[in-house]
């Protein structure tokens, strides 16, 4: 194992080059710009198959925003079609006043850097490339049973300190921000295990940042943070992403809360109550995830608090019939006002706290 001593940078590591911290502005924490999600296709319900075996129009997006995993176009988030979609949302979101997005896509959603390059130069937008890997299922081949632990400290220690592995000539020599989304199912898997282990490892070395992807049970981000901690990982510097879908009690985001890592309500935008990949859970709306933001700020956890949408499908996006990624710009962040958060507030969550996790 290589060592590394944990450094405190001032600037960050940049898709196309350092950038001083105080420069990010605001910050989405959680998006996908490119991947494929085919590996979670669900068959819709028989009478509405009809609707979603093609493209995206006005016909179907009402249907396909209540089972958007039953669409495979919808899911192949990393094509051609999907690609323009992306660019002009995000230039959108930098002429809205939307200052950096941390992109998520690690190891098996097939991650696109030279898109990300191509979306920063177009916008001015800076992106954050993630490493790491994601769950079991998306392994490619037998690399679920043969990766090791240590191949994993490995190439993410690479891919943060020496550069980004990609194929695509085109892409600019470049290092990843931060570790994530590193993620699990539920039960968690030995594969996902390894990674989580890898990951507080390097985190331990490094002191760089990390986003987890907890399974749909509400014990899963604590399982997630229990192995993490005792591998020696720093809460402080952890995400638990998609809070909003796994602990939707109040007194279960509380608990959790007092593990000391950041809170993520990341699903703003999806305003269906009826959650595909996990129909037991009640999705909840805007309003609701802003009101969890509000609780936490009430009990001292405001800096512990961070948002984004997690746009990881065609329909999602602005040409496709969806919100885009300036949709808390434009639309979360005139409500928070509304619902009694101060500007003071809004910042922290949404340009101080993703500062701070960021820089090491």
């Amino acid at each position: 194992m290589r060592h590394f001593a944990a450094q405190n940078y001032e600037l960050r590591k940049i898709l196309l080059g350092p950038v001083a911290a105080s420069k990010l502005g605001r910050t989405l924490t959680h998006e996908h710009l490119a991947l494929n999600f085919e590996k979670f296709y669900l068959p819709p319900p028989p009478r509405l198959e009809k609707f979603l075996n093609g493209s995206i129009g006005l016909d179907n997006v009402g249907v396909l925003r209540q089972h958007p995993h039953g669409n495979r176009y919808n899911l192949r988030f990393d094509d051609a079609e999907s690609a323009a979609a992306v660019l002009e949302d995000v230039q959108f979101y930098g002429a809205s006043g939307g200052g950096t997005i941390c992109e998520n896509s690690s190891q098996g959603l097939n991650r696109r850097l030279g898109l990300m390059q191509r979306c920063s130069r177009a916008s001015g937008v800076h992106v954050v490339a993630g490493t790491g890997f994601y769950v079991a299922l998306t392994a490619p081949g037998d690399s679920a049973r043969t990766t090791s632990e240590e191949s994993m400290y490995d190439l993410m220690l690479d891919e943060l300190t020496i550069g980004c592995r990609d194929l695509d000539p085109s892409v600019l020599p470049c290092k990843a921000g931060f570790i994530g989304e590193v993620g699990s199912a539920w039960p968690i898997e030995d594969y996902e295990r390894r990674a989580i282990r890898a990951t507080a490892r390097l985190q331990a070395e490094l002191g760089c940042p990390v986003s987890f992807h907890p399974g749909r049970d509400k014990r899963a981000p604590f399982e997630i943070m229990r192995v993490y901690l005792e591998a020696g990982g720093r809460a402080d510097k952890a995400v638990m992403s998609h809070l909003d879908r796994t602990l939707t009690r109040c007194e279960d985001l509380l608990e959790f809360a007092e593990l000391g890592c950041y809170c993520q309500q990341d699903l703003f935008g999806l305003e269906v109550s009826y959650y595909q990949l996990h129909p037991e859970t009640d999705m909840p709306s805007d309003a609701q995830r802003i009101d969890r933001v509000k609780l936490l700020a009430a009990e001292g956890r405001l800096d512990r608090v961070l948002i984004s949408h997690d746009i990881h499908t065609k329909h999602r996006t602005m040409r496709y019939g969806g919100h885009g990624y300036s949709h808390i710009i434009n639309n979360v962040i005139p409500q928070m006002l509304i619902k009694g958060m101060s500007q003071e507030q809004i910042d922290r969550v949404t340009i101080d706290n993703p500062r701070d996790w960021l820089v090491y």
